[in-house]
């Protein structure tokens, strides 16, 4: 059923408001790419260990809360959820700023984690309730879009602050007394974040559609039940996860360890890195995930169920043959080449997320979307950052070795995306038809 009185100009400037939120929170989540050597250096870390404060501690909260979240939204209003979770993720960034341990920045980090899982499963919710099908990925490939652009801001905002840092000594700030040079960036980074919750404000909750009914009332669903119809389809749904999943472990590997990669084994500053990093991430993602969610759009207009995966074939293939880009002799061909796979990644993930959206009732979407990021977390930021750290430690033994970890990382996760994907097909078809 399309969207029932579909406005174009509230339902755009909603999701700008979210994309938003979402740029902020991947802002948040990708600093710490750049300041590897400083953390490492002061905190003692190794490799693996400074890959947990990036991926693991931030995954575990984020994907356990996210399902509590997501139930909680499909029954609550979503853009109140959205508004204390941007406030919990940015106190908790901000507080960054003053941690003295590796615990402390362990559990910090985590708490970052519970305030940005209440984001993605509303979001998509609310998203899904504003738009009519056939425009539905496009709408959620450029919320999605947030993921991309906040990465890549990070680099490039990250990068200028972190070149103006004093690289040694100590500065005093008020309340959090005598901190390293880099802890800084968190206050940069973190305190924004209020801004954009106070913007939540100004949109409001949308009417929800597409709700299962009985006798002309909207049915209300136990835990078991939701649980049973999203997992109606199984297949097509933990298939498109994992494919999903697959396509993060790549993304967020190179987002974690690219710029530390050009530092060690061309001789680049990392600063220097992340800027041209930024630089390609934003543009090649922001192209990808438009032109994703559009060419799904299409495909589905054009008769073809499948439409909304059948994009993800061709990234998949796409992100394989990238394999050859950590070996390139030069910095900067190699950061220019990233376009390839950082277009193939980001350009599947809105008809993605579109269309688990498609096949679920209302009354299931946020908790099914957040199963859908418990498992896309779990791998892309809990295993992507440290499936690198860990080839790099345990296999080679060199922390001048990553160029052979990320090609591994290409070529082992773009498989798996693959082979997901093409036996996604023909279930999610049924699941469609279905309906």
């Amino acid at each position: 059923m399309e969207t029932q009185n579909y406005n174009s100009r509230k339902a755009w400037y909603v999701v700008f408001i979210l994309t938003l939120a979402n740029i902020s929170s991947f802002i948040d989540r990708q600093v710490l790419s750049l300041l590897v050597k400083p953390i490492k250096r002061d905190l003692d870390l190794t490799d693996t260990e400074m890959s947990l404060l990036m991926g693991l501690s931030f995954a575990i909260f984020y994907t356990l809360f996210g399902m509590l979240i997501g139930r909680l939204a499909d029954r609550n209003s979503r853009r109140n959820i959205i508004i204390a979770g941007i406030t919990v993720w940015s106190a908790m960034t901000t507080l960054c700023a003053g941690v003295g341990t590796y615990t402390q920045f362990f559990f910090a980090r985590m708490g970052v984690g519970v305030g940005e899982a209440t984001l993605s499963p509303s979001a998509y919710s609310m998203i899904s309730d504003l738009f009519p099908k056939s425009r539905l990925a496009t709408a959620l490939s450029v919320f999605s879009l947030g993921i991309f652009l906040g990465s890549g801001l990070a680099m490039l905002i990250g990068s200028g602050i972190v070149a103006k840092l004093p690289t040694e000594g100590m500065l005093n700030i008020p309340v959090f007394g005598e901190i390293y040079p880099w802890q800084m960036i968190f206050l940069y980074v973190g305190l924004p974040g209020l801004v954009v919750a106070l913007l939540l404000f100004t949109i409001q909750e949308p009417a929800r559609t597409g709700s299962l009914q009985k006798n002309g009332e909207t049915v209300k669903l136990s835990l078991s039940e939701s649980l049973k119809i999203i997992f109606k389809h199984k297949k097509a749904y933990l298939l498109i996860c994992f494919a999903a999943s697959f396509g993060a472990l790549v993304n967020y590997g190179c987002n974690a360890w690219i710029p530390t990669f050009v530092a060690r084994t061309y001789g680049w500053e990392v600063p220097k890195a992340g800027a041209l990093y930024g630089v390609v991430l934003v543009v090649s993602s922001a192209l990808g995930v438009l032109v994703g969610g559009w060419s799904a759009d299409r495909l589905v207009k054009k008769g073809y169920v499948d439409g909304r995966l059948r994009i993800n074939i061709f990234c998949a293939i796409l992100c394989i043959c990238s394999c050859f880009i950590p070996l390139l002799p030069k910095a900067e061909w190699a950061l220019l080449a990233v376009f390839l796979p950082s277009f193939a990644l980001s350009a599947p993930f809105g008809a993605a997320t579109a269309a688990i959206q498609e096949i679920m009732p209302n009354q299931v979407r946020a908790l099914a979307s957040s199963i859908f990021l418990f498992i896309l977390n779990l791998i892309g930021i809990g295993l992507g950052p440290t499936s690198v750290a860990l080839i790099t430690d345990k296999i080679f033994h060199d922390e001048n070795a990553i160029r052979y970890s990320l090609v591994c990382l290409f070529l082992g996760a773009g498989i798996l995306n693959l082979v997901c994907t093409l036996f996604a097909l023909k279930p999610y078809r049924e699941a469609v038809l279905s309906k």
